[in-house]
């Protein structure tokens, strides 16, 4: 008898993790690597905001919180979809987790038996597929292509639909690409959506504040509010506060759903950290003007990796409109063969090379489910991201 349940079999490991191990492995060795493989921004939390859970630490609120957070972080959850989305929800309508990958994993529990199918755009988060296939339903993957600066078309959104689907995910700003949508592009999905009214949204929104160039930014209930009994809005502090180890991630649609999902957290987690969730309430309600600030310097890190990438013998990268990763095409190199004599088959063959020669870590495309590609995180110093791109252009220019 096995010990290893067939659960397990389901799903494989993410590879943005892996990424990371090679290049920590690589750099125990006493190589320089540059590592961009980690969504994560490389600014400090908001002193306001280590502020406040200290405080919550030495006023003792140490104790175990309601398993959907404490009120004063509902509230404030409730408070920041009013003002920044024009989304009404009742502090009863939303649920706290330990991060927001918590949150979307404790959804597709809540609602996916055998054989319901969900819609991924790819290229996709790793986490997507897995936490679907992992709780019994079926991933749809749907390209996003390159072509369209990897943004959805209504048309494919609609084909893709049968009467098995129960879930369409979409996430923009959008991790791995930064493609971010316009409320007219994303109209015209909502417009497909209107007539499927047994397909129901996940929007993962957390990415929001992180757009460029004036990018104003949409989410589906809100573009279409026929559409806000069908949508899960998903968010969290992680990428605009700099909390990601905090985490905190949050959610707020249909009251059944949110209730639902609080039963599984209640036999799984139970409630957040009690420390956490207080630094959260002071990010929401607190000062915002630093994530103008932060938006400024990422712009100008797309704005410098995108160029020196372009500049690169046979990579086409376009310019995303918001996150911090740069998703360029290394189509033009499949079957090329570095100095060694290797022949660059995949892209995974083009980033294990790239690691091995240059020691920059990236993340291949195939991860994200659309190659030949890779992926670059911009959320590091302007000299690691001017030296990291000098690199990959020499390295392209290596390979005959």
């Amino acid at each position: 008898m096995a010990f290893i349940g067939d659960t397990l079999s389901r799903i494989k490991p993410s590879a943005t993790i892996a990424v990371a191990q090679k290049a920590r492995d690589l750099k125990a060795t006493g190589r320089d690597v540059i590592s961009l493989g980690a969504g994560e921004p490389d600014f400090d939390t908001p002193d306001n905001v280590k502020n406040a859970a200290i405080e919550a630490i030495r006023q003792g609120k140490t104790k175990y919180t309601p398993v959907a957070g404490i009120p004063e972080l509902r509230q404030a959850i409730a408070t920041k979809f009013k003002r920044e989305n024009n989304l009404d929800y009742k502090p009863q309508q939303i649920i706290v987790g330990t991060g927001g990958k918590q949150v979307l994993f404790n959804a597709f529990m809540a609602t996916l038996n055998k054989g319901d199918e969900v819609i991924i755009p790819a290229p996709y988060w790793v986490s997507y597929p897995e936490m679907v296939a992992v709780n019994n339903g079926t991933p749809v993957f749907v390209d996003a292509k390159k072509e369209f600066n990897y943004k959805l078309q209504p048309e494919d959104l609609e084909a893709a639909i049968t009467d098995k689907t129960k879930w369409f995910v979409f996430n923009s700003p959008c991790n791995p690409s930064g493609a971010a949508y316009t409320h007219d592009e994303l109209k015209k999905l909502t417009d497909v959506l209107l007539k499927y009214p047994h397909v129901h949204i996940m929007s993962d929104d957390m990415y929001e504040h992180l757009t460029y160039n004036d990018f104003k930014f949409a989410t589906p209930a809100a573009v279409e509010p026929k559409l806000y009994e069908r949508t899960l809005t998903v968010n969290g502090v992680s990428k605009a506060y700099a909390m990601t180890g905090w985490r905190i991630g949050y959610a707020a649609g249909p009251v059944e759903l949110i209730k639902a999902m609080e039963t599984i957290q209640s036999q799984q987690t139970s409630g957040t950290s009690s420390i956490s969730q207080w630094a959260a309430v002071e990010a929401l309600n607190g000062p915002q003007d630093f994530i103008e600030k932060n938006k400024a310097i990422f712009q100008a890190r797309r704005d410098l990796v995108v160029s020196m990438l372009n500049q690169a013998n046979g990579l086409e990268c376009p310019t995303p409109e918001g996150a911090f990763y740069v998703y360029p095409s290394c189509a033009k190199l499949i079957g090329k063969k570095t100095p060694e004599g290797k022949v660059i088959k995949t892209d995974e063959d083009f980033v294990t090379a790239l690691l091995e020669t240059e020691a920059v870590a990236v993340v291949h495309g195939a991860a994200f489910g659309l190659g030949p590609a890779f992926r670059i995180s911009y959320a590091t110093s302007e000299k690691l991201l001017e030296e990291a791109c000098r690199r990959i252009q020499r390295f392209c220019a290596s390979l005959r």
